[in-house]
């Protein structure tokens, strides 16, 4: 029986760019980024008073590319910060537009997918969705506790493209992701080794400005007295500590820049500071998935190494050297994030899945 055949528009907002896409069904028909000149955004006073300059920039850009925005069977957009949610695809409703705008767990232009989406697809009374925000929260219950009672650890991660290539990888093989374990690790400016079993992500670290491996632009997991004993050292203002963490962490306080290419560039002209700095993210990532596989009792049916850093071979294979003996590795190299939005779309269209509810309050 042939499938039908369902357009998806699918947006996914940066800081300074909407990348957009057209799929039928998750063919991509049209990708196109559309980027914003500082100028332009200084005119809105917040990042959500952008959403009718981006869309109309989407649809002019459409127009340009000669589609036609009436054949469309749904729009998805990137899914911003909101309150946790489990992971899947979601409808946009009036109570997610309402903590986008205000931006329930804070301010990111990947607010602005829902509402964009909401917006086009209202015009041509089709469905609006997002698919696996940042704000997935599937951990179990132990996964939660620190060991400092006062912090509880938290789940923000790579969601959409740790999802999507599990599944992915699930129908590769020709099994349900429901009934796989896997250690998905997306490795990109921020590191996230996640545990996905039963079709959740049960334990993961917090890859925002929590725990974790270092990676290009986040210091990761530091030794928590002396980063204590900085705070109050009155050489820094909290600001300032927290860019060293999230932002001028990881490869750039080592090395000065966040690009792996470049990275890898001194190391062939023997620069062995930039081998030793990028050798430790190797050994910290390959540590975390060692401390995740233990999550699984060492049954782990693959371990799949993702995001941007995996187009790496010589980092991917530091990596692999040292965990290949827990599983299987595999390679899915970027982000891939358009595909994803499409994906997900298409599996409540195609009726493979049902479309998820946000919360009220």
């Amino acid at each position: 029986m042939q499938k039908q055949l369902n357009r998806i528009l699918v947006i996914n907002p940066g800081s300074t760019s909407t990348k957009i896409g057209v799929f039928d069904n998750d063919v991509q028909i049209l990708e196109k980024t559309i980027r914003h000149s500082t100028e332009e955004l200084a005119d809105f006073p917040a990042i959500i008073d952008q959403f009718q300059f981006r869309k109309q920039n989407i649809l002019e850009a459409l127009d340009e590319e000669g589609m036609n925005v009436s054949k469309l069977s749904a729009v998805c957009g990137r899914g911003g910060l909101l309150r946790p949610i489990e992971g899947g695809t979601y409808a946009v409703n009036e109570a997610m537009l309402e903590d986008l705008r205000e931006g329930y767990s804070g301010q990111h232009a990947s607010n602005l997918g829902g509402i964009i989406a909401h917006e086009i697809a209202e015009g041509l009374n089709i469905p609006a969705f997002i698919v696996d925000p940042v704000v997935v929260d599937e951990l179990a219950p132990i996964a939660r506790v620190s060991g400092f009672s006062l912090i509880e650890r938290k789940s923000i991660f790579h969601a959409l493209n740790q999802k999507a290539v599990a599944r992915r990888y699930a129908k590769e093989t020709g099994r349900a992701y429901q009934d796989l374990r896997l250690i998905v690790t997306h490795m990109g400016g921020g590191i996230t080794v996640g545990v996905h079993e039963g079709g959740k992500v049960v334990d993961v670290n917090n890859g925002l400005h929590g725990d974790g491996p270092f990676s290009p632009e986040r210091a990761g997991t530091v030794p928590a007295g002396d980063l204590v004993e900085l705070c109050f050292s009155g050489q820094y203002y909290r600001h300032e500590i927290m860019k060293k963490l999230v932002g001028q962490g990881g490869l750039v306080g080592y090395l000065g820049t966040n690009d792996a290419v470049t990275v890898e560039k001194r190391i062939q002209k023997g620069d062995k500071e930039a081998a030793l700095i990028y050798e430790a993210m190797a050994y910290q990532v390959a540590k975390e998935i060692g401390s995740a596989s233990a999550v699984l009792k060492g049954q782990v049916d693959a371990i799949i190494l993702t995001g941007g850093l995996a187009y790496g071979k010589e980092f991917v294979k530091s990596i692999s050297d040292r965990i290949s003996w827990i599983a299987d590795v595999v390679i899915h190299p970027g982000e891939n994030e358009l595909q994803a939005l499409a994906e997900g779309a298409s599996r409540v269209l195609d009726g493979e899945e049902q479309a998820r509810i946000y919360p009220n309050g």
